[in-house]
């Protein structure tokens, strides 16, 4: 069994990660099966979007997850590509910094 680093108290959270160049925050609606899921995003649009497959097991998404959307560049009004899955804690922290979260 691999050896697990102990949680130390005095270790700071990662960093959040904020929507940059054309990033949406997305709210899942749905889960498709194979990595694909509605999304509804911060712009009002509902994407299907997918898991890249270098973060396929990286991080499980739920419904009702709060994610980061990459739209694609073609076809962007349609799909897009998820890039992070936000904690709860994180919803709290985009809300105080002004970013719009949907509901």
């Amino acid at each position: 069994m691999p050896y697990k680093k102990p949680n130390r108290p005095g270790m700071p959270p990662p960093p959040l990660a904020i929507p940059k160049g054309g990033e949406l925050i997305g709210l899942v609606i749905k889960a498709l099966g194979a990595t694909n899921f509605d999304i509804f995003c911060s712009d009002k649009k509902t994407r299907r979007c997918s898991i890249p497959g270098r973060l396929k097991r990286r991080f499980w998404i739920k419904e009702n997850d709060l994610v980061l959307v990459k739209p694609w560049p073609v076809q962007g009004d349609e799909r897009g590509d998820v890039v992070w899955r936000y904690s709860i804690m994180d919803r709290e922290l985009l809300k105080n910094k002004g970013f719009e979260i949907p509901k």
